[in-house]
């Protein structure tokens, strides 16, 4: 998760693999014998003699992953697995849940499952994968010693990041071309024009991408927020805030007092927060919020935050955003 925090950069990681692990259990998958390479999202080349079959992955990796037919042996989630969005629906039968908190894996658990591969996002402004960032309990920074770890790299866009994991897929022995996976593209093709129609009716509606927590007000910046530089690249007008948090660019940092520097038609509220109800509370609880003339108004929806991987979740959250960009008055902000 892009929490709150402190962050220093992190070492980079070794990637020598060694080959283990056995082909017995229901929870692997079938690929070829090998030889197998993959560019990690640092850019740097992971070589095997065999192909990996034992894989531990992150939530959102492993969900990837599986829309692709293959299964992890474990997972760990920044989050209880049955809250996480990216697992929704998911059969982890025969997975071990490695843990359910940021920052928190069960290394030793981990280290039983015999793994030969780690898949994990990289996120280049901390320079770390996701689960090893820094504050991360010591403990769990131990998982990178079991296996290598390659993951694609939290980058510019969801799409790059979706056909990243589908060529990591391909490579384990995944059939790519399936009709099902055709299917869930051609769903957020689909997707992808409706909301490009609203947007295009709509030249004048400015987004905010926001996330209050009790003692501030985040700002999300999305430079360093592949889904919001999507929205941007199909035409809706997302917020650039002025001054990032230079130590975490992530976000800008604003006190309650000036909660509504920004004056946007729409709020984007990070997902990992959003309820229906959340508006109201925060009103209630913090009346600088409403001094938000869309918060007042009503005028937000859930942002899906840090957290899409595949193009089926995709599609999904593109259909509620154009659904409430038809809804959306241009001229609340102004």
């Amino acid at each position: 998760m892009r929490t709150w925090r402190p962050i220093l950069a992190v070492a980079a990681l070794s990637l020598s693999l060694a080959a283990c692990g056995s082909t017995d259990t229901p929870a692997e998958t079938a690929a070829s014998a090998g030889p197998w390479q993959f560019t990690n999202g640092n850019g740097e080349v992971v070589k095997a003699d065999k192909t990996p079959t034992r894989i531990i992955a992150h939530a959102g990796e492993a969900a990837a992953l599986m829309s692709f037919g293959i299964k992890p042996v474990g997972i760990y989630a920044d989050e209880p697995v049955k809250t996480d969005p990216n697992l929704k629906g998911l059969d982890l039968t025969g997975i071990e849940i490695l843990g359910e908190e940021w920052g928190k894996i069960d290394v030793e658990k981990a280290a039983s499952l015999r793994p030969d591969l780690i898949v994990a996002d990289w996120w280049p402004a901390e320079k770390a994968h996701s689960g090893l960032e820094e504050g991360v309990d010591e403990k769990s920074k131990k998982l990178k010693e079991l296996a290598p770890i390659v993951g694609a790299s939290q980058g510019k866009s969801i799409l790059d990041l979706a056909e990243g994991y589908e060529n990591l897929a391909k490579s384990l022995g995944a059939k790519v071309d399936a009709p099902e996976i055709a299917a869930s593209k051609k769903r957020f093709e689909d997707a992808l024009a409706k909301f490009k129609e609203a947007t295009a009716a709509k030249p004048n509606l400015t987004v905010l991408a926001m996330s209050p927590s009790d003692d501030k007000v985040y700002v999300a910046n999305p430079a360093y927020a592949p889904e919001l530089l999507d929205f941007q690249q199909w035409g809706l007008k997302v917020v650039n805030p002025d001054t990032p948090d230079p130590g975490f660019p992530y976000w800008e940092n604003l006190s309650w007092e000036n909660a509504d520097k920004y004056q946007p038609d729409l709020i984007l509220w990070d997902g990992r927060s959003y309820t229906e109800t959340a508006n109201a509370e925060w009103g209630k609880k913090q009346p600088t919020w409403f001094a938000i003339k869309a918060a007042k108004a009503g005028a937000v929806v859930s942002w899906p935050a840090y957290w899409l991987h595949t193009y089926g979740h995709f599609a999904t959250e593109l259909e509620k955003l154009t659904t409430a960009i038809k809804a959306a008055d241009e001229n609340i902000g102004s």
